[in-house]
């Protein structure tokens, strides 16, 4: 399949360790899920019920962390692969135990050519990746209830097999993708049920938020090429002026979308840098007696 920017139908492929979460449907959703190929990736849509797939270290090699990891795309539909698997199988490798978050979508057009010239609209009309407070003037701000619930239902998830699973409950962190990245955010802004250890928003949006007390620290990511960057650092001015820790990784270049990383760009090294950051935080170290 060409590693263009078409639109091609795909199969939906099997996930046979997808675990239903049960937060329920999509208010007014009538199309049923369908799948897309773009850019060589697999991508979902119309997501109404959400799941959560484990990706768990080798025996001997887990060190008790554990990453919930959410895809991104606008809310309308999510990058699985690129986004999703790919980063979780690095993840597993690291000895973190990894949890892909597919979590349920906004309606898009049922029929694929009706989609195509949905996304092919003009860019004023876009949905928002990002939270209010980060969102380009004139986005609209869409409701994140349905994904919170899901994320706070993953996070539930993961500590009641946590000792299957070999998690460790107060090393749990997520990290998430452009749209992934504003659900990564909200849920540390707004949910009263996760507690989560450490954030990653990678190529979230980038305004100023108001920071809780019990923030876990961040490492954040962008390039000077992505549209949702426009030269802000509010939500890293944020943390610090908090007094949490907080990583920032500026890269010349990548643009938005780039995953663990695309030919010849400077922003291909993040992942390696987490990795470290993780490490320095003794997050990639088995605990005592754990």
């Amino acid at each position: 399949m060409a590693q263009d920017g078409t639109i091609y139908p795909l199969k939906a492929p099997a996930e046979p360790n997808a675990i239903p979460l049960g937060t329920g449907g999509v208010k007014s959703q009538k199309a049923p899920e369908t799948w897309f190929r773009q850019w060589g990736d697999p991508m979902a849509r119309n997501i109404s019920t959400a799941t959560l797939t484990p990706f768990l270290p080798a025996q001997g090699k887990a060190n008790g962390t554990a990453v919930i990891v959410a895809p991104g795309g606008g809310y309308r539909w999510l990058s699985m692969d690129n986004e999703g698997w790919e980063v979780a199988k690095a993840l597993s490798e690291k000895g973190i135990a990894a949890f892909v978050l597919k979590y349920r979508l906004h309606p898009t057009p049922e029929s694929l050519d009706d989609f195509k010239a949905w996304m092919n609209r003009p860019p004023a009309a876009a949905p928002s990746d990002t939270l209010a407070s980060a969102t380009p003037p004139g986005m609209p701000q869409l409701d994140l209830s349905n994904q919170l619930a899901d994320a706070e239902a993953a996070y539930a998830l993961i500590l009641k097999r946590a000792k299957e699973w070999g998690v460790d409950t107060k090393r749990i962190g997520m990290i998430g993708f452009s749209a992934g990245a504003g659900l990564t955010m909200h849920a540390t802004l707004n949910s009263k049920s996760m507690k989560l250890a450490f954030i990653g928003p990678i190529y979230g949006g980038m305004g100023p938020v108001e920071v809780p007390k019990n923030a876990p620290p961040m490492f954040n990511v962008i390039a000077t090429d992505d549209f949702l960057f426009r030269g802000q650092f509010g939500v890293v001015d944020s943390w610090y002026k908090a007094g949490i820790p907080v990583e920032f990784h500026l890269y010349q270049n990548g643009g938005h979308g780039f995953g663990l990383g695309n030919p010849d760009r400077t922003s291909n090294r993040w992942f390696d840098a987490f990795m470290h950051w993780l490490d320095v935080n003794r997050f990639l170290r088995p605990e005592p007696n754990k």
